[in-house]
């Protein structure tokens, strides 16, 4: 009786902690642009608060819409950058001329938008619970005076995928007089086979007669969005983030999966000190 008492302490326990990681991750987009100071450029130091609202569709079948209020929390200076699940120590970049340069970080990050638990939707029923990992990589940023090019590699440290990812996209921001800032963005992740089959396959102990086998393999996402960006004072900011990512075919062949996009739209406010 005390191994159970134990086991369901812990089991509430993981459940908060997914819960506080999942709400930070939700404005990480954020507090990415409010981490800027008014030239663009990072502060040598800064602290910021703020709470954002998170309404997203995942693509599971029968899977309702969540929408959800988050505080946010953040930190940045010349070394690190936290910014809700992740967390980024900054590597010495590389000047290519007056307006390029090649910015190089080490990352870790909590994946709080993966999983599910089988109460989520009906065809998840009967399902062993999918849980969110800790990854960890490298990224790379080339800023080339006209556009962002982005890419990074993360891997599951927390080894339950064992999968790995690979992105790369494009940015461009467009600021609008003193306050409004504009940045569109498009790119692509892959995601390797493990990763597909931990999150979207359908092992044999789950098969049912509208769920049959399924074993995933390696996909190609596309993604796109906006991010507006307005700022009220000098350290007052709001934020509208808009985006949908299509996903890859290997995905939306899943027995688990009844739309082919997933998306996500995000009204925040940051406080920087």
């Amino acid at each position: 009786m005390q191994a159970l008492r134990c086991d369901a302490s812990g089991h509430i326990l993981f459940r908060m902690a997914s819960w506080m990681l999942f709400v930070a991750g939700l404005c990480s987009a954020l507090l990415a642009s409010a981490s800027e100071s008014p030239d663009g450029r990072p502060p040598s130091s800064h602290w910021g608060l703020g709470v954002g609202v998170s309404n997203q569709q995942k693509s599971y079948a029968g899977i309702d819409r969540d929408t959800t209020a988050v505080p946010v929390i953040q930190f940045e200076n010349r070394y690190v950058r936290w910014l809700g699940p992740l967390l980024e120590v900054k590597m010495p970049g590389l000047a290519l001329s007056d307006r390029q340069a090649l910015d190089l970080s080490l990352v870790a990050v909590y994946d709080v938008g993966g999983g599910y638990e089988d109460d989520d939707a009906r065809i998840l029923r009967g399902m062993d619970d999918r849980k969110s990992g800790l990854w960890a990589g490298a990224s790379a940023v080339w800023r080339t005076g006209l556009v962002d090019v982005s890419a990074r590699w993360i891997t599951d440290l927390s080894g339950y995928s064992d999968g790995q990812r690979v992105s790369v996209g494009l940015e461009k921001a467009w600021r609008l007089g003193d306050r409004l800032r504009l940045a569109p963005r498009l790119g692509l992740v892959w995601h390797d086979d493990k990763f597909v089959d931990y999150y979207f396959g359908v092992r044999a102990n789950e098969a049912r007669a509208d769920r049959p086998l399924y074993e995933g393999e390696a996909g190609i996402n596309t993604y796109l969005g906006v991010q507006a960006l307005y700022r009220l004072g000098r350290q007052h900011t709001v934020l509208l983030d808009v985006s949908a990512t299509r996903l890859a075919p290997e995905i939306q062949d899943s027995p688990l999966v009844d739309r082919s996009t997933e998306n996500r739209v995000l009204l925040g406010y940051v406080y920087r000190f």
